[in-house]
């Protein structure tokens, strides 16, 4: 991994073929390892953002730059559906980017049980998706995330579907994963509390056109642990998104926010 990489959006815009603007005038700058949520009120454009980052989608305009010490890190996606296969056990479905890579199959099932065993799943090797619980097949489509050994981690609300015990448990997991990896982190939630428990960083995105309008930064060392959600600490964090939230929904944004770019 280059620990210099450094990921800037610069008034990136983004109009789709029906008209719609989806970004405008989009400002962003991410550290190497940082761990940064986008949130902000459906429609606002965070997925597209992503899809712009993994090159899965092309901006109308704008420029998006990688800093470091080479051009184009290693992406990883998780997308909102954990999206296994159905007839392929938990190893094969993990090991499925590598193979596509023409990985030797050794050598794929070496690096398979590894990322496995890291997200907690060893034992369930040869379990199907139906045998498997919800937050049982996010760890597994994290786990194939993972086996492509990526610099820059993109997370699409992940835990949405789960109940709050379990995102909750892999809130956690993920924060120790990211302690140990330090990839780089995009997290997509609508969940202000999951937001503010992971990130260095909560950017507020407001909609019509998508934009950012406010980033608070969490100042909280890590590790965290369940001290620090039930702090006053963590209340007033929440209560500072949930404005900015409240006043982007409301569309009563101050407009020299808009092209702020934040420092590293």
């Amino acid at each position: 991994m280059s620990h210099n990489l450094t990921l800037t959006l610069s008034h990136v815009r983004k109009v789709y073929a029906n008209g719609t603007v989806a970004l405008q005038d989009m400002n962003l700058k991410i550290g190497a390892s940082q761990f940064i949520s986008l949130v902000g009120p459906s429609g606002c454009g965070k997925s597209t953002v992503l899809r712009i980052i993994a090159g899965l989608g092309r901006m109308s305009s704008g420029q998006l730059e990688w800093g470091g010490s080479y051009e184009q890190p290693k992406i990883a996606y998780v997308f909102q559906e954990a999206a296994l296969m159905p007839w392929a056990n938990v190893l094969e479905n993990v090991r499925l980017p590598l193979k596509l890579a023409g990985i030797p199959k050794y050598k794929a099932l070496a690096a398979a049980s590894e990322v496995i065993a890291l997200v907690g799943l060893q034992g369930s090797e040869r379990s199907f998706p139906r045998e498997l619980s919800g937050g049982m097949k996010m760890r597994v489509s994290i786990a194939r995330a993972l086996a492509t050994k990526p610099d820059v981690l993109l997370m699409d609300e992940p835990f949405g579907a789960l109940d709050e015990m379990t995102r909750s448990r892999l809130n956690s997991d993920l924060l120790s994963l990211w302690s140990q990896m330090r990839w780089t982190v995009i997290f997509v939630t609508h969940n202000i509390y999951e937001a503010v428990y992971l990130s260095n960083r909560v950017v507020v995105m407001a909609a019509r056109p998508g934009r950012v309008v406010a980033e608070i930064s969490i100042d909280v060392p890590y590790p965290r642990t369940e001290e620090f959600r039930t702090s006053p600490l963590y209340n007033q964090y929440c209560r500072e998104v949930s404005h900015s939230l409240s006043a982007a929904s409301l569309g009563m944004t101050d407009t020299s926010s808009d092209l702020q770019t934040a420092s590293i």
